[in-house]
């Protein structure tokens, strides 16, 4: 038993891992695809989920894969769609009130403290002083990675856009959260498929007011069918399928290998250099995760 628990904690943690990578091709996939067809970020974040819901769709239906029948998954999925919704429209709602330095730095490290203190509060697992500790290097990790935002708007912008971002750091959080126990009968692939075409149906009012339509060329559409592949449908089917194995907790933490694998593509393919200080935030960050997956590996 000791052993099976084992293997699948370790799956769980691969998962996550993965999850985390292949989410930090959004920044780089992002970037490029408002570059080349000038849509704006809701556009962009409505198009990446119809993509990635869709071709699982079409994947289940490919394996002519049993659709769930209770009411209770139906309802998972809608809540999840929910909730994927809020957090892309606040999140980009945050980067136009604001920056993406902001927004960023606020959805992604508020992200874990909201569900550590949760869970400490429900009591599913009490925030001890190392666990306080680890978060605490991985969130100062992302400050000095990302960057603190330059003071150079509006102090009503900033406030407006941290708002924001702090509800979609909330609504990832209660994505983790509720994910963490997983229905019968509902696998992440079917979860992830419906929830993120639900997701970008709910957004697709904001996204027309802003404009959908760009000329399609060979590079525009295959940036479009990978980010919504690799940064959508693999990114949340993975993270999905990990939380099960892993929990809440340890997920929120290691989705902090997002913004580092963001960076480090910027780096590479962009030419965006990393600060001192951002290497520093690197180092951190990568301390903080790797200490995690051992405690999450000790603890199952």
């Amino acid at each position: 038993m000791s052993t099976a628990i084992s293997t699948a904690s370790r799956f769980g943690l691969v998962c996550l891992v993965g999850a985390g990578l292949s989410a930090g091709t959004g920044g780089l996939l992002g970037i490029l695809l408002l570059r080349a067809t000038g849509l704006s970020p809701v556009s962009v974040a409505a198009c990446r989920l119809a993509v990635g819901g869709l071709l699982l769709i079409a994947l289940l239906i490919l394996t002519r894969r049993t659709l769930p029948r209770n009411t209770s998954a139906w309802r998972r999925i809608g809540v999840v769609a929910v909730l994927v919704a809020i957090i892309q429209a606040s999140y980009f709602g945050a980067v136009a009130a604001s920056s993406v330095s902001l927004a960023t730095l606020v959805t992604l490290g508020m992200s874990p403290v909201v569900v550590s203190l949760l869970e400490h509060l429900t009591g599913r697992r009490i925030l001890d002083r190392r666990r306080a500790a680890t978060i605490g290097v991985a969130v100062f990790g992302v400050i000095l990675l990302v960057g603190a935002p330059a003071d150079d708007g509006a102090s009503g912008g900033i406030l407006a856009g941290a708002a924001m971002a702090l509800v979609s750091a909330c609504a990832f959080a209660t994505l983790t959260l509720i994910s963490a126990r997983p229905v019968p009968g509902l696998d992440a692939i079917t979860t992830t498929g419906f929830a993120v075409t639900g997701g970008a149906v709910l957004l697709m009012p904001l996204a027309a007011i802003s404009g959908l339509t760009f000329h399609p060329t060979p590079h525009t559409v295959v940036l479009v069918i990978v980010f919504g592949l690799i940064s959508t449908a693999v990114a949340y089917t993975l993270y999905l399928r990990g939380l099960s194995e892993v929990g809440a907790g340890t997920a929120a933490v290691l989705a902090l290998l997002e913004p580092l694998t963001s960076a480090i593509l910027a780096a590479a393919i962009l030419g965006e250099r990393l600060t001192p200080a951002g290497l520093v935030g690197a180092a951190l960050l990568i301390a903080a995760l790797v200490h995690t997956s051992l405690q999450s590996s000790d603890r199952l």
